[in-house]
């Protein structure tokens, strides 16, 4: 990829980012017919490969004797080795259909465009590829390391150096190729040892079950959860699953876990949302419509002023999030989750209807027209402009909608420039539905001031360019119809740019019948490939747990590479489980999360496996649920086991306390910082001030807190007196951090020895008050156990258990 610089080509300024050189990420060309060496050359070549032969064949021995590496080991050799190291990494770029080199004999397939079976074959081609290859010989030395060491003419000159992780396995398989061992033991086979999860503890039933409610649903655990779990197990989970996402609390967070992906919401504050995504050509009429609205009488200027500014604040967030609510609809109607970038609809309003210009149409559809973020499914008119280039053609008469490939808010949150010519679409659309990260396809180059001066056109001419743009620019001229800066809709006076590849798809070429639906014919793509099933499981993934997925290792050098490795390959092959299951239930989304929540990734207590198995630490990074609670969570879940929130971590306070605006801010701070500690104890000291005194305030049975403990039962002063407040602490410790301990548990004793000392240091004080005023009524409090009771309060809410998920 060529560097990111104003002086060089800028058409990539706003979609590159720095990375080092990796000289074999470009590619491997493997031509079938190579130089013919010179006869002291052929001669020198013999003894160079009887050397590489005997070196991989001792490391190979080593590793058998060592067990350093159960890949080189063991007959997996082929999948987990060679291809990761060599095939995936160097070779795939280019020796593809659709890439560079896809006229070469050298041809592979990419298996993460397959799932299941088709997946398994890919592979078996792509081994058959490479051994027929590997028995190439050039002389008495083997042509396939002659090319990647750039000895023989190779496209990609040198890609790997002799002295690397990937040259010493590529020498291995062709020694394998060469040797004694069968071509089975050179390419198939499974692991050598224990099964991933072994001895890896799962969380309770009833701990997962409090956790899903809390994650989905955003509430605790009812009776009658708690009672299926205890009677069924984790069978009753599924069930559970379904009725918890039928909650209005689950569709938020679905929105909420969604807009954390898309972003949709950072339009920038400064321009009005209306009138960034619905532009004056095509909506002059409409867009603007509330400042002309009749809002009725009002008894002066200032109520009616006041007035318009709400209704305006109502329909720039209506309109806002109507990316997130077509998300929503998608899932609360068990609609194929494709649609998001099929669906031949938007949703609306009654207030964005108006801006749109079809309120008085679709009126009827709405339960309730005065309720301002209701949404229905609406199907627009092809778009009108007061130029050629404006208009929009159709063959329908209707807009073209591709779910959020088309919607304007997506558009607008995207834009493109004159240089940018849509790539940053491109690559948010390959990250956002396919899960690929274009930028990963080709390593920078170093000099690109030689680039330029060698090629006129070096994103069409020069390999280490072509290999992303090969990709990219075809999507992005799929967008070529949302060209307009300042509009979004509009085509390009000279027509779409001829220095760039056509428009199309993974080597497909856009029809030229399909130009006016070209969003349309990629959508429908797009919901065919298998990478889209995977991407939705990623999401899921992220949804619940905060984390993004595990990305294959790239430093083979690494000493903790197979233990990185193994890691991914079982969260992979669990995702790619989960997608097939996914495409086979008509892309429910629903599916995938409960499949999320009865894997084992997910179940597995992640603090207490790397607490018991430091040696697998590596392994085990990334299993479990134990993430920072956001400042959204964390307000639902002292909701959920108070009654009320916080209310203080929003706008300002949440991006402190790592959250986003979707706009400048854009990932949530997974780490704690010094200003979010401080801001933890804050929340601990309010929330535990103001529910201690006024749970004590209530009845008994209506307490949430403090059932079956009262202000005068004091530590010490009897057995009896202690064994009630033990219980109190067991019953405390469950509401507030999910814990099940019993009476007599070190964690009790910790939090009965808090509450014993704050009583003890009071009773040896004069003057203290003999009320408790946390609260706006005074609660007598003469024996200070209700204000010891708000202090073990405070340190329970500062606990990891809390803060965390």
């Amino acid at each position: 990829m060529i560097p990111a610089t104003r002086t060089f080509y800028p058409c990539m300024t706003t979609i590159t980012k720095r990375r080092s050189f990796n000289p074999g990420a470009v590619v491997i060309l493997l031509i079938a017919v190579g130089l013919a060496l010179s006869v002291s050359a052929w001669a020198e070549g013999r003894a160079e490969f009887a050397s590489i032969l005997t070196d991989a064949g001792k490391k190979s021995a080593d590793n058998h004797a060592t067990g350093a590496s159960g890949a080189a080991a063991g007959a997996g050799f082929f999948a987990e080795d060679v291809w990761v190291r060599v095939g995936a990494a160097s070779c795939l770029k280019c020796h593809k259909t659709g890439g560079d080199a896809e006229d070469s004999d050298f041809l592979l397939r990419d298996p993460q465009r397959s799932l299941g079976a088709a997946q398994a074959e890919d592979m078996r081609h792509n081994r058959d590829e490479f051994i027929q290859m590997a028995r190439l010989m050039e002389g008495d030395q083997p042509r396939m390391l002659m090319k990647v060491t750039g000895k023989l003419k190779h496209g990609g000159k040198e890609v790997l150096k002799p002295d690397s992780a990937g040259y010493r396995v590529l020498a291995e398989f062709v020694r394998r190729v060469h040797g004694p061992e069968s071509l089975a033991d050179a390419s198939e086979g499974g692991e050598n040892g224990r099964p991933f999860f072994v001895g890896i503890a799962m969380e309770d039933d009833q701990r997962l079950l409090r956790r899903v409610t809390l994650s989905l649903a955003g509430r605790l655990p009812t009776e009658a959860d708690v009672a299926g779990v205890t009677s069924q197990g984790l069978k009753a989970m599924p069930s559970l699953l379904d009725a918890a996402m039928k909650e209005d609390a689950f569709y938020h967070r679905l929105r909420e876990g969604f807009e954390d992906i898309f972003l949709t919401s950072g339009i920038d504050e400064t321009d009005a949302v209306t009138a960034s995504a619905l532009t004056y050509e095509h909506f002059h009429k409409t867009r603007l419509w509330y400042q002309k609205h009749d809002l009725g009488k009002f008894p002066d200027k200032k109520a009616e002023d006041q007035a318009r500014r709400e209704l305006t604040e109502k329909h720039h967030k209506g309109m806002l999030h109507e990316p997130m609510r077509l998300i929503e609809h998608i899932v609360r109607n068990d609609r194929p989750f494709t649609e998001i970038v099929t669906a031949d609809y938007i949703v609306v309003t009654p207030l964005t209807a108006r801006a749109y210009g079809v309120y008085e149409e679709v009126k009827p559809q709405f339960k309730n027209p005065e309720d301002p973020f209701e949404y229905i499914p609406v199907q627009l008119k092809a778009l009108v402009g007061s130029t050629k280039e404006g208009t929009q053609d159709s063959v329908t008469g209707f807009y073209p909608h591709a779910g959020l490939l088309s919607h304007f808010m997506y558009l607008r949150r995207y834009p493109t420039t004159e240089t940018n010519r849509n790539r940053l679409r491109a690559r948010v659309y390959f990250k956002h539905f396919l899960g690929v990260d274009v930028l990963d396809l080709a390593a920078r180059v170093t000099d690109a001031a030689a680039v330029s001066a060698k090629y006129t056109n070096p994103t069409m001419q020069a390999a280490e360019c072509v290999v992303c743009h090969k990709t990219l620019d075809p999507v992005a001229g799929l967008f070529q119809d949302y060209w307009r800066f300042d509009q979004i809709y509009g085509r390009r006076k000279e027509g779409w740019f001829t220095d760039m590849f056509a428009a199309g798809f993974e080597g497909e070429d856009l029809p030229a019948a399909e130009r006016w639906r070209a969003l349309q014919w990629l959508g429908e793509r797009t919901a065919k490939d298998p990478r889209f099933a995977v991407a939705m499981v990623e999401h899921v993934h992220y949804l619940l747990t905060g984390r993004k997925v595990l990305l294959p290792p790239k430093d083979f050098e690494d000493p903790n590479y197979t233990a990185k490795r193994r890691a991914y390959r079982e969260q992979r092959q669990q995702i790619e489980a989960m997608a097939v299951r996914f495409s086979q239930t008509g892309f429910n989304l629903k599916s995938v999360v409960k499949d999320w929540v009865m894997s084992a990734f997910y179940r597995a207590d992640g603090l207490a496996t790397a607490a018991e198995n430091p040696a697998r630490r590596d392994e085990l990074d990334d299993v479990g649920v134990v993430h920072l609670l956001s400042p959204e969570q964390l307000e639902r879940k002292v909701a959920a086991i108070f009654g009320k929130p916080w209310g203080k971590l929003e706008k300002q306070l949440a991006i402190l306390y790592g959250g986003i605006d979707s706009r400048e801010v854009t990932e949530r701070a997974t780490d704690p910082s010094g200003a979010m500690g401080a801001i933890q104890r804050i929340l601990a000291n309010d929330v535990a001030r103001r529910e201690t005194a006024l749970d004590f305030s209530r009845e008994a049975t209506k307490r949430r807190l403090f059932r079956d403990i009262e202000p005068d039962v004091i530590p010490g002063s009897s057995a009896e007196s202690d064994a009630k407040i033990r219980q109190a602490i067991v019953h405390l410790h469950q509401q507030v951090l999910g814990r099940t301990d019993t009476p007599d548990a070190a964690e009790v004793t910790r939090s009965f020895q808090l509450l014993a000392s704050i009583v003890s240091e009071a009773a040896g004080r004069k003057g203290l008050s003999n009320e408790d005023r946390s609260t706006s009524a005074a609660v007598p409090d003469p024996h200070y156990t209700i204000r010891a009771w708000c202090g073990v309060l405070t340190y329970l809410l500062r606990q990891q258990e809390f803060l965390y998920e």
